[in-house]
């Protein structure tokens, strides 16, 4: 077990500390989040966040990779990945070439060169490998609920000792763990046996006064009124019956566009113009036009 200091950053004392380095990185974590990932490094145990997508998950990997200056390396789930694209390839046409050079040469040791073709040069390491060989470095698994359960089974079992065993190299084991945040949108449960595996964090979205820091301290040319108007209008959107209820990341998205158009405050014009920038689905646009946008941002800022 590697110990605590080797993962958490010099200076790094408590989750208030940790919460300060990221705020420096244009995260701004709440003390549940901050809390959790310092644990995460502490112990060191990876992370599972879950939670609407949106709310600043792979964010957080993001500038916890930033803080631990170090590469953030990034596996993209989806319906289908196998071990080969999570875990590591060999480079076949490049096995060929050097095949063909070696026999172009002369008389060649079969066993010799078969112990070239499969040396490490010709190893493609992807984001798990990649990240086992890489210290220190973030490996962020991202959607993992997109997987199907056989992946589960084989990311518990390279994430429990952080080994991998190629059977032409041998095995292959971390030097010092990374620090491993796995995210979940929930569109299935995952397995115990991996949140078990893990330290646990539900991620809801910020309140609305953590929401408006986020707006202005990603989107700095935004005015304080409308970095509060669109916190707002996105606030009462959420408490809508929608396909995707709206996230942070939504937010910043609406924030932006208006002020690509020159927009100091939100109106209920501008509002329905940009509501694509905030809602990504027909029936979430149709539906916050039924609601006539005027009344509803007058709701959600008290008017």
């Amino acid at each position: 077990m590697v110990g605590r200091r080797e993962l958490l950053p010099e200076g790094v004392q408590n989750p208030a500390d940790l919460a300060r380095l990221l705020g420096e990185a244009d995260y701004l974590a709440d003390t549940g989040v901050a809390t959790a990932a310092y644990l995460a490094l502490a112990l060191p145990r990876p992370l599972f966040l879950e939670g609407e997508a949106g709310v600043g998950k792979t964010s957080l990997a993001r500038a916890l990779a930033q803080v631990l200056e170090a590469p953030l390396l990034r596996l993209q789930c989806y319906e289908g990945i196998d071990a080969s694209q999570a875990l590591y390839d060999w480079d076949f046409p490049r096995q060929l070439l050097h095949l063909r050079a070696a026999e172009s040469a002369g008389p060649v040791d079969a066993a010799r060169l078969e112990e070239e073709v499969y040396s490490r040069r010709f190893l493609l390491a992807r984001p798990l490998l990649a990240a086992l060989e890489t210290t220190p470095s973030v490996l962020l698994v991202d959607e993992v609920d997109r997987a199907d359960d056989e992946f589960e089974a084989f990311l518990l079992e390279v994430l429990s000792d952080y080994t991998v065993t190629v059977p032409e190299l041998g095995t292959i084991t971390a030097a010092v763990p990374p620090v491993v945040v796995v995210t979940s949108n929930r569109t299935r449960e995952v397995h115990d046996a991996l949140k078990r595996r893990c330290l646990y964090h539900w991620v809801e979205h910020p309140t609305f006064e953590r929401e408006v820091a986020i707006v202005r301290r990603r989107v700095p040319e935004a005015s304080a009124q409308l970095a509060q108007q669109v916190a707002g209008a996105v606030a009462a959107l959420r408490d809508q019956d929608l396909v995707k209820p709206p996230g942070v990341a939504e937010s910043i998205d609406w924030t932006q566009a208006l002020v690509a158009l020159g927009a100091t405050r939100l109106d209920a014009d501008t509002a329905t113009a940009t509501l694509g920038a905030v809602l990504k689905y027909r029936e979430d646009v149709e539906h916050a036009k039924r609601l006539d946008v005027g009344v509803m941002l007058d709701r959600a800022l008290g008017g």
